[in-house]
């Protein structure tokens, strides 16, 4: 069967969805091709359900944390208003038909099944032929990406979204892989009861971000009961008796009631076709242009790009695809301030480049530190007021091209940091504005001042 239409969008995730919506409002006959839910990973298994997650054990920790500041606490955990919570607010029971009634509200067409590039023009779904006259979007996200592991693939692991799924929560449970993902889930059981062990073959945790995090991070973590292993390469998994066993090279194995799989994402270009309009499937990610163009009429947003797996970039990236297949002539992708954030606790955002980053592109830089426990309001704040700010400097030229907000309001600190990367806002500015007091951004005021103080 052949059918067409003006626009196909290949994966209804935030980015496809976005652009599958926009592109319709503008009267385009658009086609949007999902083979799960509507709306992708964030608002089913990722972003939301997860900070609902998250959300819910800092109030533990918040209550726990109430002797010796403001009398007296007993606090008890209980899962079934977090499970009941994300089944009924966030996903619908993981239902999409409101997101699906959207899209066709704005006059777009749904086929349910996995699309694939069938030739220049063209998408297969099943049996089903869909020409593309204007464009087609590849949107189709990622998985995720389980290391090659003695028995691994033969056991029942989990992955995130098993972990959002969980109506009932296990005794004990190992997490390989102590990235953002791996982090904000170990410290979320953790902080119900479970057993937790954090498994990173890196030598830190957070390893994309500054090693001062990671270190930072590890010990919060130790501190509330997480055995936390780096530097840990898993050489094999068995499962029998209800029990994991995970062994490592250079220690003891661990065992757990359950094993959650943390370890990244992958794209599939092989299964999305892409060798049928000459792109290289062999390629992690689908190489794109500052316009998000793949090849001639197509397009790529999203994780696929790899740019960075969030939901932002999504949004941002399918708002110049838009623009570009309307013909609107939109400004190239800029990502030098691209921010990002560990919903950890504390949190740990960032944007920019790294100090090792920075210097590996021969950038000279000066590095300023401040400490939030020595701001007045991580004074005022006392538990929990673990973090820091860190700032990148290019020397030369008088401007961040980085920074790391570690705090109880790290990522959103990260807001002013990030418009000063991105707007290129002179370090001696920055130095003179006035800054609320006592604010957890007033310690950006502190790093700053430490910065003047480095020679240049």
């Amino acid at each position: 069967m052949v059918d067409d239409a003006d626009v196909v969008v290949i994966g209804m995730g935030p980015g496809g969805e976005d652009v599958a919506g926009r592109l319709a409002e503008a009267g385009l006959d658009v086609v949007g091709v999902e083979k799960e839910l509507v709306g992708g990973e964030c608002p089913y298994w990722g972003c939301v359900p997860s900070k609902m997650m998250i959300r819910a054990a800092n109030l533990l920790t918040e209550g726990r944390r109430i002797p010796g500041m403001a009398g007296a606490a007993t606090i008890t955990a209980d899962w079934a208003p977090v499970a009941g919570r994300i089944r009924a607010d966030a996903t619908d029971n993981w239902d999409d038909r409101v997101a699906v009634e959207r899209f066709e509200a704005k006059g777009g067409r749904l086929v349910r099944g996995a699309g694939r590039l069938a030739g220049p023009g063209k998408v297969a779904v099943g049996d089903q032929i869909i020409e593309a006259g204007r464009a087609i979007v590849l949107a189709a996200g990622t998985t995720p990406s389980i290391p090659p592991v003695a028995g691994l693939a033969d056991a029942p692991y989990w992955t995130n979204r098993h972990a959002i799924e969980a109506s009932e929560l296990p005794g004990s449970l190992i997490v390989l892989g102590g990235g953002a993902i791996g982090i904000e889930l170990s410290q979320v059981f953790t902080r119900f009861g479970v057993d937790v062990a954090v498994v990173e073959a890196l030598d830190r945790l957070l390893p994309l971000e500054e090693p001062e995090a990671g270190a930072l991070i590890a010990g919060v973590l130790a501190g509330e009961g997480v055995a936390v292993h780096t530097g840990a390469r898993a050489t094999g998994v068995t499962h029998g008796g209800g029990q994991f066993t995970l062994t490592l090279a250079d220690a003891r194995p661990l065992r757990a009631e359950r094993l959650l799989v943390a370890t990244g994402r992958r794209a599939d270009l092989a299964a999305l076709g892409v060798a049928s309009i000459g792109i290289d499937a062999a390629q992690r990610w689908v190489p794109v242009d500052e316009r998000l163009r793949a090849a001639p009429g197509v397009w790529a947003v999203g994780d696929l790009t790899g740019v960075g797996a969030f939901t932002h970039v999504a949004m941002y990236q399918a708002g110049i695809a838009v623009d570009d297949i309307l013909g609107k002539d939109p400004p190239p992708a800029d990502y030098r301030a691209l921010p990002r954030v560990t919903f950890s606790d504390p949190e740990v955002g960032s944007v920019g480049l790294s100090e090792a980053a920075a210097a590996a592109r021969g950038v000279r830089i000066r590095i300023g530190m401040s400490q939030i426990p020595r701001s007045a309001r991580g004074w005022i704040h006392k538990v929990g007021n673990q973090g820091f700010i860190k700032l990148v400097e290019d020397a030369d030229r008088g401007v961040l091209v980085g920074a790391t907000s570690v705090g109880p309001a790290g990522g959103e600190v990260l807001g002013l940091l990030s418009l000063a990367v991105h707007a290129q806002v002179p370090t001696d500015v920055l130095g003179r504005m006035i800054y609320a007091y006592p604010t957890f951004h007033r310690a950006v005021a502190d790093a700053l001042r430490d910065l003047a103080n480095v020679p240049l």
